[in-house]
């Protein structure tokens, strides 16, 4: 009997990435990768720590933190910190391990990791925040640094608690520097940094769109899942590229278009007012354009859309919502949230994509089309090293570029090592899982950590 504690989260990324590497010609080409999928699916370092932090009432409270410092092949460790009750090592794990892929198609030097606690920022105070992040921060400055693990924002925190964070490490260790992205713009953040994964998402699923011979996002119906940063920007620059979003949604319930109605920017904008304030999607007195419906998520009530983007958390695509949306005539699906599609889900996308081929539903996985947040946080980085700040023009640009060499590295991976017939789309889902796993792979040889 095995002695390991089941974790399901971080068993689901491993077998996705198994799987695609499996039926893939890349193990007949290459044997010796499968020692190298053993070893980069183990941990470099897992620090597991208790944050004691007292509340208003004078009251000690106690809650778990953690850091994975999953792969430091590319570069320094680099992903969020996660402030939710539902932080374990399992749902840590696979956000790290994911990360490390993500990272590797950004191009940047960047290794791959993933933090935080189960404490939950919902209802709390300002200052009782503070103290918690404080606390948390005490611990984690042993362990992070600029050129060593460089943590960024998760779900549950904001600019607020990377500004205590920072601020608590400084303290410690007597440095400022850039060992946090998300910072203020004046104190070393960057421009489009909070609107990047959400803008990356929809300029990679431009490339799948245009691609596809299906002309750019005019016309379009998108539905979004989500309301915080990444849907509020994805809706955002949907709607500016002249697509119509007919969703948003939170963990309690879904607000979806009524008839010929639509998100618009003025809903968007009201919502980011609740999201600050930590108040749910239920609270908003939507106007007769959007109904709220409890307890479900947008996809199987948005009727016919053309493209589905996932921007909430993992798991929140079934197969049962799959095959809703492939009825329903979506032709494309691109996740803003990490691993937001079960393996269930994904298998109704690929058969889809094989059978029907040019005419099918295109799925395109998070730690491809997502990686624009994580890298608009390497190109913090890279400000704070050279102690500059570039313009949001600069910032932009270079986004859309590396969201197109994400595109495009998986697209040709993917040519290169799965069979295509006639007229049938690549799999961006296995480009972008053996184009992430070779770089990484290779970086480790040459470093000396397999053979």
């Amino acid at each position: 009997m095995s002695l390991l504690v089941s974790e399901p989260e971080f068993e689901q990324a491993y077998k996705e990435l198994e799987l695609t590497l499996e039926n893939s010609s890349l193990f007949k080409k290459n044997p010796e990768y499968r020692t190298a999928l053993k070893v980069v699916s183990v941990p470099e370092r897992i620090i597991q720590f208790r944050v004691v932090w007292e509340d208003d009432a004078g009251n000690l409270q106690v809650n778990c933190g953690y850091r994975v410092q999953f792969n430091s092949a590319l570069g320094p460790y680099k992903g969020g910190l996660r402030l939710h009750p539902s932080v374990n090592l399992s749902i840590l794990k696979f956000l790290g391990f994911e990360q490390i892929f993500k990272n590797a198609l950004t191009g940047l030097m960047m290794g791959g990791g993933k933090g935080g606690a189960d404490f939950d920022p919902k209802g709390k105070s300002d200052a009782e925040i503070r103290r918690f992040c404080c606390s948390f921060m005490r611990e984690l400055s042993r362990h992070i640094g600029a050129d060593t693990d460089v943590p960024a924002g998760d779900i549950g925190v904001s600019g607020r608690e990377i500004g205590y964070m920072f601020g608590a490490y400084r303290r410690e260790r007597n440095k400022f520097e850039g060992v946090l992205t998300g910072k203020g713009l004046d104190w070393g953040g960057s421009l489009i940094r909070p609107e990047a994964t959400g803008f990356g998402l929809v300029y990679y699923v431009t490339h799948m769109i245009e691609l596809a011979g299906a002309g750019n996002w005019e016309g379009k119906r998108v539905a979004i899942s989500g309301s915080g940063n990444v849907a509020q920007y994805a809706a955002l620059k949907c709607i500016e590229l002249g697509a119509t979003v007919v969703s948003l949604s939170d963990s309690k319930g879904s607000l979806v278009a009524v008839g010929d109605g639509q998100v618009t920017v003025e809903d968007i904008e009201a919502v980011m007012g609740l999201k600050v304030k930590r108040k749910p999607l239920s609270e908003y007195a939507a106007k007769d354009n959007l109904k709220y419906i409890d307890g479900a998520r947008p996809w199987i009530h948005v009727s016919q859309v053309d493209v589905a983007l996932p921007c909430a958390t993992q798991n929140e695509v079934s197969r049962e919502e799959a095959l809703a949306l492939v009825a329903g005539g979506t032709k494309f699906i691109a996740e803003g949230s990490n691993m937001g599609c079960t393996l269930e889900a994904i298998e109704v996308f690929e058969n889809e994509r094989r059978q029907k081929k040019g005419e099918a539903i295109w799925y395109a996985p998070g730690k491809a089309a997502n990686c624009g947040g994580v890298a608009v946080s390497g190109l913090e980085m890279s400000q704070n090293s050279q102690r500059l700040a570039w313009s949001k023009e600069e910032v932009d640009q270079r986004l859309k570029d590396i969201m197109k060499n994400a595109f495009t590295l998986g697209l040709n991976t993917a040519k290169n090592y799965v069979d295509l017939s006639e007229g049938e789309l690549p799999s961006l889902v296995a480009g972008s899982n053996i184009a992430g796993f070779v770089k990484v792979a290779q970086a480790m040889l040459e470093h000396g950590d397999w053979w």
